[in-house]
């Protein structure tokens, strides 16, 4: 069972997307929501896609739309899950929309990873085990390697410096599950690993800077496009695309039961694919602290990335977010005081940040 926990419509009083000749981007992909409509361009591909061994048939753009977004996965708010901690809370109800927003945007660079952008989910298909693999990576138990017991343990104690310093070096620990989690490819060069960069961003100081609006849309139409995390105040959305002026995103305020595996590890998979419409909001109700993502699987797709983030860079008609620079400036904090050597630890490296006498910092009140 679901139960909607603010002010999330019901799930049959999810509101369609509108007739609109304005294109909709999800995550680097462009559609039409005009009904009947399937675009020129890649005409055969979007009519009839063949997706590993299933084929998908769209009478339109509109229901590749929804296939797309039912595929990415949708963590929400889980209760009568293992205690956390061993007598913590059962639920993260009211308090981990941040959190499923972290699992939602790492789960979808392992599905781009190890199934691939085009990949789609079919209620009731058999699914292949890489798959299965990843979405057991999020199960909420402890012995899963991404899930909420996991990620609680370590971003909680992140409330004061000391406890920061130790809570690092947990974060190692989660490098190494990535490889139990999934199989990697032995063709794979040593010289490059796929990559995820979260870049955090602050687009504004109470609101969001509307100079920065087309810039953030743009990232979404980006191939290496992961997302973004952030919403309002006290209320986490992972963002998936746009369209018009509204964003489209996957909304984790909604309880579901946890889930429960069985003695063979098989689980129905239904409840962590949002199969409605997706949620809206207009672009500027947008809270200006957000996290963008990005996913490389190779060098090039890197280096391709770096390229159109530069195009954005030189356009002025936009406000970049952020830039790309050949070297650290020189008003960053110097890597000696951070000591970025393999002879520290990750808490001794924080630890000689947060302690560095190079700097002084005060807290101002407005």
């Amino acid at each position: 069972s679901a139960t909607l926990t603010y002010d999330t419509l019901r799930f049959g009083e999810f509101e369609d997307f509108p007739e609109t000749t304005e294109p909709v981007w999800i995550l680097g992909r462009e559609y039409s929501a005009l009904t009947g409509l399937i675009r020129n361009t890649h005409t055969q591909e979007r009519k009839k896609k063949r997706v590993d061994d299933s084929v998908c048939d769209f009478s339109s753009e509109k229901d590749g739309i929804l296939s797309d977004v039912t595929s990415r996965l949708w963590f929400t708010y889980r209760k009568g899950f293992p205690p956390i901690g061993g007598t913590g809370p059962t639920s993260d109800t009211g308090w981990g929309c941040m959190l499923r927003c972290g699992q939602m945007i790492l789960g979808q660079a392992l599905m781009c990873r190890h199934l691939g952008r085009d990949w789609r989910w079919v209620s009731g298909e058999e699914q292949r085990h890489e798959y299965v693999n990843i979405l057991n990576a999020f199960i909420d138990k402890k012995d899963s390697y991404y899930s909420i017991h996991q990620i609680e343990r370590l971003c909680m104690p992140w409330l004061d410096k000391a406890e920061a310093c130790a809570a690092s070096e947990g974060v190692g620990e989660l490098n190494g599950y990535l490889e139990g989690a999934c199989a990697f490819s032995e063709e794979e060069t040593a010289l490059w690993k796929p990559l995820v960069l979260l870049i955090p961003l602050r687009l504004g100081l109470t609101d969001i800077n509307e100079a920065y609006i087309e810039t953030l849309k743009k990232c979404f139409m980006l191939p290496q496009s992961l997302g973004v995390i952030g919403g309002k105040p006290n209320s986490a959305h992972y963002f998936i695309g746009y369209v018009g002026e509204e964003l489209i995103y996957l909304d984790p305020h909604t309880t579901q039961t946890a889930v429960d595996p069985c003695e063979d590890g098989t689980f129905t998979d239904d409840s962590y694919h949002c199969q409605h419409p997706p949620c809206r909001m207009h672009i500027c109700e947008l809270d200006p602290s957000i996290a963008a993502g990005f996913f490389c699987r190779t060098e090039d797709e890197f280096d391709d990335w770096c390229m159109r983030i530069r195009r954005l860079s030189c356009n002025r008609d936009n406000l970049p977010m952020f830039e790309l620079v050949e070297s650290q400036p020189s008003h960053m904090v110097s890597v000696d005081a951070i000591n970025l050597t393999p002879d520290f630890s990750d808490s001794e490296r924080l630890e000689r940040f947060f302690y560095s006498e190079d700097e002084e910092f005060e807290i101002l009140s407005f």
